[in-house]
């Protein structure tokens, strides 16, 4: 197996779900692939906090009432707040005709593959998380090492279409250790990376053609996250930090680029 092919199975081999010829080449690859090992620990970790929540969702109303008119009069389910799939197993008639089960099996699969699929806004979430972790296990917060914004913001010129504002927050307890490019949605975006004690602090700055956005705080999956767009800019912020502290060094970055 090499290298190209493990990244590619790497999110199945966590997930457990190779066959044992497939395991037992990936197990061998990461005994002698440094990368893959700090890849795999980082799948791993955002994987365990994946598995901490699970999400239950509400089928959507006009599904619901299509499965409910499919089956004959007496054996519609009862209305309910929540669409139960045990109650709708319960409720058809396995001696209905073939067409009428077969239609209501498809809405049902329909369904689930309706909520199976993460909003682009989930996504997003999911990507910036994902490239914080990564950052952190492969060690590679920076491109560029410096507490300079005058190294820091030159070093942006060439790789990106856009100009990141760079702006020092020592004095606020939030010194600037670096920054480097990251791809979030398919496209290059800067990142910055601030520390506040122990805690690295990833900053995704990126053009945006939205509106101005007051900002958002948010915890997934353990981490703490601050986003907001102002002036054509996307600013998202990520951290373990606490919540409060996180907001603090968001309000402080919109002071200083506001100025």
């Amino acid at each position: 197996m090499d290298h190209k092919e493990a990244l590619e199975l790497m999110p199945a081999y966590v997930d457990m779900e190779l066959g044992i010829v497939e395991t037992l080449a990936m197990e061998r690859h990461l005994d002698g692939c440094d990368d893959c090992r700090r890849e795999y620990a980082a799948q791993r970790i955002i994987s365990e906090r994946f598995k901490k929540e699970v999400a239950y969702f509400d089928a959507p109303a006009h599904l619901a009432a299509r499965i409910n008119a499919a089956l004959p009069p007496d054996d519609r389910p009862q209305p309910s707040r929540r669409f139960n799939w045990l109650r709708l197993n319960g409720a058809i008639n396995w001696s209905m005709p073939v067409a009428v089960m077969a239609t209501v099996l498809a809405l049902a699969g329909s369904v689930g593959m309706y909520l199976s699929v993460p909003s682009a806004d989930d996504r997003l979430v999911e990507e910036v998380i994902a490239s914080h972790v990564r950052s952190l296990q492969v060690d590679h917060l920076s491109d560029v090492a410096s507490t300079d914004q005058h190294t820091v913001k030159p070093w942006f010129n060439g790789k990106l279409n856009f100009a990141p504002p760079v702006v020092d927050l020592a004095q606020q307890g939030f010194p600037l250790i670096g920054g480097r490019l990251d791809y979030l949605d398919g496209k290059p975006v800067a990142a910055l990376i601030y520390r506040r004690q122990q805690h690295p602090i990833n900053l995704y700055i990126w053009p945006s053609t939205g509106k101005d956005v007051a900002p958002q705080q948010q915890n997934f999956r353990g981490y703490h996250m601050v986003r907001w767009t102002w002036d054509g800019m996307e600013y998202w912020t990520v951290s373990d930090l606490a919540a409060n502290d996180l907001k603090s060094f968001a309000e402080s970055i919109r002071s200083r680029v506001r100025q």
